[in-house]
């Protein structure tokens, strides 16, 4: 991946905004508590019959934990500029891994109603730049409803609502030349649909959604010898479709695609305001689901990214947790 980034004169302002842009647009594709993942697919096209709700029965609750791995190359040639005179020209490549424990927590509110919590631990490391750090991500809950009971030849249709809490390291409390993120920075609040048509052995999936990014104040950062003072991150159209297929009663395969699409934010200094560009984000992912037990399935991701604001690997793993006295009785 290469970005040429151009600067206004004598700062790298403008390098910094649109890198910040393309950090937001690749975040968009991380894990998040909604409906529309081909986890969930698996777990549908595991079932034996079809339930008059695909949700947690009320009462019921879960606990499931995660490992997600991504790398992200990239380099950023950043360009000072005066008029038409070329300053510096100066290379920054960036190689970030990034490592992410998850504990999520299912909670059937009705049978139709699911709310849920995740807490990620995130480890970053830039090998390039050889810095690193640990530290809490962000935080998110959500609600899952199905207002129509499942028929048979009928699609699932689930509408979500998701809430994302700043908890982890801003981007705009730190030293970017010098320091890792491992949160957005700002509140975000998301709602969309997701919708799942079964034809035994497939199950086919898609969702779509929308994510308000809050404006945040008060930052008071330096970039580029300026002082950055508030953002506005620009809201985020989400798509997913994929299937999953069920090989026997204890394997099953997925394919997914997820895109993101991050509006353009704007970035306010202490003198003057910058638009940072659009970005999207896409990737395809292939998962594998195998039944550990009869109420308990394992699932095994990997994926690639397909445009340059995208990772360039994943990988994952997401598991139930059997702690005892979670499980209603």
């Amino acid at each position: 991946m290469l970005a040429l980034l151009v600067a206004q004169p004598l700062w790298a302002d403008e390098s910094a905004v649109n890198a910040s842009g393309v950090d937001q647009a690749r975040d968009a594709l991380s894990k998040k508590d909604d409906d529309a993942d081909s986890a969930k697919a698996l777990e549908q096209v595991f079932q034996a019959a079809e339930q008059s709700y695909t949700l947690l029965k009320k009462g019921e609750r879960t606990l499931t934990y995660g490992f997600d791995y991504s790398l992200l190359r990239d380099t950023q040639i950043q360009t000072v500029r005066s008029g038409t005179n070329v300053f510096s020209v100066v290379s920054q490549a960036e190689a970030q891994h990034t490592f992410t424990n998850s504990f999520t927590f299912d909670y059937g509110v009705w049978d139709n109603l699911t709310f849920s919590m995740r807490l990620p631990l995130v480890a970053k490391y830039d090998t390039e730049r050889e810095i690193d750090v640990y530290s809490l991500g962000d935080i998110s809950a959500s609600l899952r409803w199905q207002p129509w009971p499942s028929l048979r030849g009928k699609p699932v249709t689930t509408l979500f609502a998701t809430i994302g809490l700043p908890t982890g390291t801003s981007p705009y409390d730190i030293n970017s030349d010098k320091d890792l993120a491992t949160g957005s920075g700002f509140y975000s609040l998301g709602g969309g649909v997701n919708m799942s048509y079964v034809i035994d052995p497939v199950v086919l999936f898609g969702s779509a959604g929308y994510t308000y990014n809050v404006p945040v104040s008060g930052i008071h950062q330096v970039r580029g010898g300026r002082e950055l003072q508030k953002v506005d991150p620009g809201s985020t159209l989400n798509l997913s479709m994929g299937f999953a297929y069920a090989l026997s009663y204890d394997v099953s395969l997925s394919t997914s695609y997820q895109m993101a699409h991050s509006f353009k934010p704007t970035y306010t200094f202490a003198d003057d305001s910058f638009e940072g560009t659009e970005q999207t984000s896409a990737i395809m992912n292939f998962s594998l689901g195998l039944r550990t037990s009869p109420d308990y399935i394992v699932n095994i991701n990997a994926g690639f990214g397909m445009t340059e604001d995208s990772p360039d690997v994943l990988l994952g793993l997401s598991m139930p947790l059997d702690i005892k006295g979670l499980k209603a009785q």
